[in-house]
């Protein structure tokens, strides 16, 4: 597994975690290097950090081109993976379209349903298609 692959997975962790306890990302991410759980890879916090600052903007997209499906709805491991591969492919031109979206198809396979890998790869390559045109 790269460097990479772990920093988003860690990344995912931390989403997950600050959803389900409600609190921001950022305070996640800090009293988990303050333990010194595992060190982090600068890409997790450049992860977290990203999709903290976007998140609104993130969630909008979200929530108009997710046919059919509110945010409330999804999984909310699919979820937090579309927050991270919409930051990935919208907000950071080091990252290849194409490896963002295979990367966030990645850990819902391993995750989630059966169903998410479809959708979570049809919605990024819809944000991606749209890249230009949404103002990202």
């Amino acid at each position: 597994m790269s460097a990479r692959t772990k920093a988003r997975r860690r990344a995912l962790d931390v989403l997950f975690e600050a959803e389900q306890r409600q609190v921001p990302a950022r305070t996640v991410l800090a009293e988990r290097a303050a333990r010194a759980e595992q060190p982090f890879n600068e890409y997790t916090g450049v992860l977290v950090e990203g999709v903290e600052a976007e998140r609104a903007r993130i969630d909008e997209l979200l929530a108009t081109y997710a046919q059919g499906w509110t945010l409330e709805r999804m999984p909310a491991v699919d979820r937090n993976v579309l927050r991270l591969g919409t930051w990935e492919v919208l907000y950071n031109p080091d990252v290849p379209d194409g490896v963002a979206i295979s990367e966030a198809v990645g850990l819902v396979r391993e995750l989630s349903t059966d169903a998410s890998p479809g959708f979570v790869n049809g919605l990024l390559a819809r944000l991606a298609e749209l890249k230009p045109t949404i103002g990202a």
